[in-house]
C-alpha cells in the first residue's frame, strides 16, 4: 500500500489517500490513477511515506520526503519535504531533519540537581515573546512532568 498526498494549487495538505501497489508502480502511475478516480488533477497527488518522521526512516531504510504528510502540512516541492504547521511563528525550518527548530537552538540540557529534586520537578518551555526557553518549576519531584 503507498499513500499520496493530495494537495492544493497553494501547497496544502488537503487529504492523505492509500492506493493499492498495483495501482501505483510508480508515482506517476499512482497519480494517473488518483486523477482518474478522484477528478484531481494528476500533479497535485504527491507520494508520501508512513514510515518517515523528521528524515528518519522507522524502520532503519531510505527517508522519503522528510515527513508523513497531514491534512493541514504543506508540500514543499524545492526541497521535497512535506512541513507540518509550524509550531511558534519565529521557529526556522532544519532541512536536514525535516523539523522545526527554535532561532537558538534546543532547549537547555537539565541538571543533574534538577533531575534528581524530591520536591520539584522541572522543564524548559518556548516563550514566543522573548524568543528563548524558560525553566519552568513545579511542585512534584522527578517525572512530575
Amino acid at each position: 500500500m503507498k499513500h499520496f498526498a493530495k494537495i492544493s494549487e497553494d501547497n496544502l495538505v488537503l487529504a492523505v489517500t492509500p492506493v493499492a501497489d498495483e495501482n501505483a508502480l510508480t508515482e506517476a502511475a499512482g497519480q494517473a490513477y488518483l486523477e482518474k478516480h478522484n477528478n484531481w488533477p494528476a500533479h497535485l497527488w504527491i507520494e508520501t511515506s508512513k514510515k518517515t518522521l523528521h528524515n528518519t526512516h522507522k524502520e532503519g531504510g531510505t527517508p522519503f520526503r522528510g515527513n508523513f504528510a497531514g491534512i493541514g502540512s504543506e508540500w514543499d516541492a524545492t526541497n521535497q519535504i512535506f512541513w507540518s504547521i509550524s509550531p511558534y511563528p519565529s521557529w526556522v525550518k532544519d532541512i536536514a531533519t525535516a523539523s522545526w527548530k527554535s532561532p537558538v537552538g534546543d532547549a537547555p540540557a537539565l541538571t543533574e540537581a534538577q533531575l534528581n529534586d524530591p520536591d520539584w520537578g522541572y522543564r524548559y518551555q518556548w516563550n514566543e515573546s522573548t524568543t528563548s526557553w524558560d525553566l519552568i518549576k513545579e511542585p512534584g519531584g522527578p517525572g512530575a512532568f
